[in-house]
């Protein structure tokens, strides 16, 4: 399960006013408003080479050419929709590379933030379930037989047991939170990024951030519309 991101809407100034937007509203409103998508070999067309090429170089290389690289095929994005791209496709290797911005921007799609794991507590449930007109029950197997003693004498009965997993383990858990800093360490690089080096024409980004440990405080269903 993943949390549903609880952002306003943001919509690009005009003229010399820019909007304040924090790097979750802006990523968001790039590749959810402006279908802005992520092209990996933008580095090589303006550079020829990859190496030592990062995010500072394409904001920077953008502002001197003056124009975007146009894919054809539709409608362009907004300019600086483009470049919040173009920054999430440089992320280093070191904030997850190529595949974190691929994450961040389906999670941008989708409008939501990785799952770390709310019910932090492990449990042991059935394998597999079966419905008869009582309800729901465990699905048991037999795996052998018994002979019982009773009144009219022995008899054999069925051996059954109920197969079970075991969900939210502290190893899953674990893993969780570690990917959703990942992704949380991703989004300070890229805002750093942003307010340091700028960039934008219509945005002016915020320090605002997700919370970077939510579970910290079990209060992260509400705390997550810091974003």
């Amino acid at each position: 399960m993943m949390h549903s991101v609880v952002t306003r809407p943001v919509r690009p100034g005009r003229g010399a006013q820019r909007t304040a937007a924090s790097i979750c509203e802006l990523i968001e409103w790039a590749f959810q408003r402006e279908i802005a998508t992520l092209d990996f070999n933008e580095i090589e067309t303006l550079s020829g080479a990859r190496t030592g090429i990062g995010m500072e170089y394409i904001m920077i290389e953008r502002a001197r050419l003056g124009c975007r690289v146009d894919g054809g095929g539709r409608s362009l994005p907004h300019p600086d929709a483009d470049v919040v791209a173009s920054a999430l496709a440089a992320l280093p290797e070191g904030h997850g590379g190529r595949r974190m911005a691929l994450w961040i921007a389906e999670l941008a799609r989708a409008g939501r933030t990785p799952d770390w794991r709310t019910d932090d507590r492990a449990k042991c449930i059935p394998q597999d379930w079966r419905q008869s007109k009582h309800g729901l029950f465990a699905r048991t197997e037999v795996i052998g037989q018994i002979m019982v003693a009773g009144r009219k004498g022995a008899r054999r009965m069925d051996v059954t047991i109920c197969p079970v997993t075991y969900i939210n383990t502290g190893r899953e858990i674990a893993a969780a939170r570690r990917a959703y800093l990942g992704w949380w360490g991703a989004l300070l690089e890229l805002r750093d990024t942003f307010r340091l080096y700028g960039g934008l024409s219509a945005f002016e980004v915020s320090d605002a951030m997700p919370p970077r440990t939510p579970w910290a405080t079990q209060s992260g269903l509400t705390n997550i519309s810091a974003c």
